[in-house]
């Protein structure tokens, strides 16, 4: 089914404590009902891996996983070492890590049939496309994070949106997007190695 959603606001939640801790972002979308991301997931939960999920009663449940070493380092998935979820269905990501402009390094994937493009505008707004096609016009979805910590998300919506459209730009707030930027990759690979030393030598 496709809505016609404009634009939609979520915000901050946190509940539980320590290791159930889970927190993230929820609200209302128009046409989809409640929608929720936990990013992440509790560690107690997810051994050896982070995991940030979102749900709806209106969408399908969309899961983005990182695992390896490196997961000691970040507190949200990354897209190095990743899997996405969308359903019952896994979804093969693809990305240019050396293209020098943010539309050549964006990640592109293909669900349900339907093309998607996810590219960064800059650390906190980022931009999911899905492509237009011989019986869609598509639609672009443009996301802003905003509020200390990022506990605000306005996504602005052109276009009719399908449930698929609205759990992966929901999701993607809660990855760790600076690899779509040469900029932000070289400033989360530095904070990476400087936590994982601090870390070997606590």
């Amino acid at each position: 089914m496709h809505t016609a959603v404009g634009e939609f606001t979520l915000e901050f939640w946190k509940e539980g404590r320590t290791h159930e801790r889970r927190s993230g972002l929820r609200g209302t979308v128009p046409g989809f009902g409640e929608v929720v991301l936990t990013a992440p997931l509790p560690l107690k939960h997810t051994p050896g891996s982070v995991v940030s999920e979102v749900r709806g009663p209106s969408i399908p449940t969309a899961v983005f996983e990182t695992r390896g070493i490196h997961t000691e380092a970040t507190d949200l998935p990354t897209l190095n070492g990743s899997t996405l979820r969308v359903g019952d269905a896994m979804v093969y990501l693809r990305r240019n890590r050396f293209g020098l402009t943010h539309r050549a390094r964006a990640l592109r994937f293909r669900y349900g049939g339907d093309h998607y493009l996810l590219r960064a505008v800059n650390r906190k707004r980022f931009v999911l496309v899905r492509r237009a096609d011989d019986e869609d016009p598509g639609t672009t979805l443009t996301a802003r994070l905003s509020g200390f910590g990022g506990r605000r998300l306005t996504v602005r919506t052109t276009g009719r949106a399908v449930a698929a459209d609205i759990s992966l730009a929901v999701l993607f707030a809660g990855v760790d997007r600076a690899p779509l930027t040469r900029s932000g990759a070289v400033r989360a690979a530095l904070g990476r190695s400087t936590r994982l030393f601090a870390e070997s030598q606590a």
